[in-house]
């Protein structure tokens, strides 16, 4: 059989009749913008992300530019954040007439490397941008200890991450914002876009949702030029039937992470990304020492880690080879679905080539864009396609 990257008429098989009955609710009141849904959707995300305030947005792209906006970020401020995202992460910081100021990634996580921060604050800095990459948080203590030092504020790009923790603190919880998204292809996806933005400071609630309507408070009078920043109700209610089986859902996307390593384990084509010697920029650079222990096998992969006081929720799976394109081409021969998260990092995409930017800047996020593979992980997944995707190799 094939299987699908994404499969997500499987989930909705299993609620459309929940879907079904929000969707006439809503479409019974005739109250599409900013209505009843869209107050309970918040008020549940704030207790599910362990927040005091959230306020839902028209996208995940619009949460970290509205998160952006709320700081006043603009020309002349520098973010510093990472290359290896999906893009809307720098291009939110591009839009308003900010720098991205990027950082190399660590190795094994695919997240900014704090250590390499301090180096990149300039007088310039406005904020810290980490990205939680497919469902696992960055390391935000050392991150949080830096801004505080420097008193600066942390957005957190959590638009992977719904539901995962970094020592028992939720994604969105830890920084002074976190931003999320509702694409149908996230943990928690509505039918459309949405987003949302986390925060414990009330003054900066007050101003999001301020900013995300024309920046207007009553209606009419505009004290600051926001944008039209709205969730929809539709996408609300929709995302209030979902919201309750996440938890679920999540436990499947760990349960079937699970059996992957148990297949790949005893498939004996895999190494754990610990035995990924990858410490040293140049490893990455060249790749010969990254690999020098794996030559002997001619598709060996290397699997994500799940790093200590950590809750994943993988959102994707992503494996790494040397091989990734020619990998890639077979298993989709095969029935496999399977994507690149992210070809080309940020650093080098040819809109933002004016900021100077060379191969070889940050070697670490480079490596990942040429090895990284994304496998099927969503919860509806049997035992035997997972063997199948295994088998494949």
């Amino acid at each position: 059989m094939n299987i699908p990257l994404l499969d997500l008429k499987a989930q909705y098989a299993t609620i459309h009749e929940e879907i079904a009955t929000a969707v006439a609710r809503v479409l019974e009141s005739q109250q599409f913008i900013l209505g009843p849904e869209v107050v309970a959707l918040e008020r549940e995300l704030a207790a599910y992300c362990g927040c005091a305030h959230a306020v839902g947005v028209s996208s995940g792209t619009d949460a970290l530019l509205l998160a952006l906006m709320a700081l006043e970020v603009g020309p002349g401020d520098e973010v510093i954040t990472t290359p290896y995202s999906f893009f809307a992460t720098a291009g939110a910081i591009v839009r308003l007439g900010a720098r991205p100021v990027f950082v190399d990634i660590e190795p094994g996580s695919f997240t900014m490397n704090p250590a390499l921060v301090e180096r990149a604050l300039t007088p310039r800095t406005k904020a810290l941008l980490p990205v939680h990459l497919f469902g696992q948080m960055a390391e935000m203590q050392p991150l949080m200890e830096l801004a505080r030092a420097h008193n600066l504020p942390v957005i957190e790009d959590a638009a992977q991450a719904i539901g995962a923790e970094y020592r028992g603190q939720r994604a969105g919880s830890i920084g002074h914002m976190g931003c999320f998204s509702f694409f149908p292809s996230k943990n928690l996806g509505g039918v459309g876009d949405g987003g949302l933005v986390t925060t414990n400071d009330p003054a900066l609630a007050e101003r999001l949702r301020v900013l995300r309507n024309h920046g207007a408070r009553p209606k009419y009078y505009h004290h600051m030029v926001g944008g039209n920043f709205r969730l929809d109700e539709l996408q609300a209610a929709v995302l209030r039937v979902k919201l309750p089986y996440l938890d679920g859902w999540t436990a499947a996307r760990q349960r079937n992470a699970a059996s992957y390593r148990r297949l790949f384990g005893a498939a004996s084509l895999a190494c754990e990304v610990a035995a990924f010697p990858c410490g040293a920029a140049s490893c990455c650079a060249n790749g010969d020492g990254a690999w020098a222990t794996a030559r002997s096998a001619q598709h060996q992969i290397l699997l994500p880690p799940e790093l200590p006081e950590r809750r994943h929720c993988y959102n994707q799976f992503v494996v790494r080879s040397q091989q990734r394109d020619d990998l890639m081409a077979r298993l989709k021969e095969r029935g496999i679905g399977c994507e690149v998260y992210y070809p080309l990092p940020l650093h080098l995409q040819p809109c933002f080539a004016d900021m100077g930017y060379q191969p070889g800047d940050f070697p670490v996020a480079e490596c990942a864009a040429r090895q990284s593979l994304a496998l099927p992980i969503y919860p509806e997944l049997t035992e035997a396609q997972l063997a199948q995707v295994v088998a494949a190799f």
